[in-house]
């Protein structure tokens, strides 16, 4: 029974050991995993964000998510979020999100009044974790 549940929490102890997320595989090497490409549609006031993200490493990829910020003219208006899943050694995803907010409306009623101009920009943030 005690060799038993030794043996469990050695094998529990060696998966959470393979686990790594972006951070701590930082910390041993400077290597990027993926690369992002934003496209963005017509944005008036709503905003669809269309990121392509390649996955260029021979390892496979959990749990990744997309976090999205909209900005108009330097200004915060929104953000929104997307799981993606996992992507496969070298191959590439799509993931999208729309942002929709009283703030995005009231930016865009404003550059129609003529008040303001309208430069939207989104920031991404891909997260992932992967086994080594």
């Amino acid at each position: 029974m005690l060799k038993s549940l030794a043996a469990v929490a050695l094998v529990a102890a060696t998966a959470t050991s393979l686990m790594a997320t972006p951070a701590q595989a930082a910390a041993s090497t400077s290597a990027k995993l993926i690369r992002t490409k934003i496209y963005s549609g017509h944005c008036e006031d709503t905003c669809r964000i269309r990121v392509k993200i390649t996955n260029i490493s021979r390892k496979n990829l959990y749990y990744v998510k997309l976090n999205a910020r909209l900005k108009v003219n330097g200004r915060k208006v929104g953000s929104c979020y997307d799981s993606v899943g996992s992507i496969r050694a070298r191959k590439v995803k799509w993931a999208s999100c729309t942002v929709r907010t009283e703030r995005l409306s009231d930016m865009w009623n404003a550059y129609l009044d003529g008040r303001t101009s309208f430069r939207p920009y989104a920031n991404t943030y891909v997260s992932y974790k992967y086994y080594r």
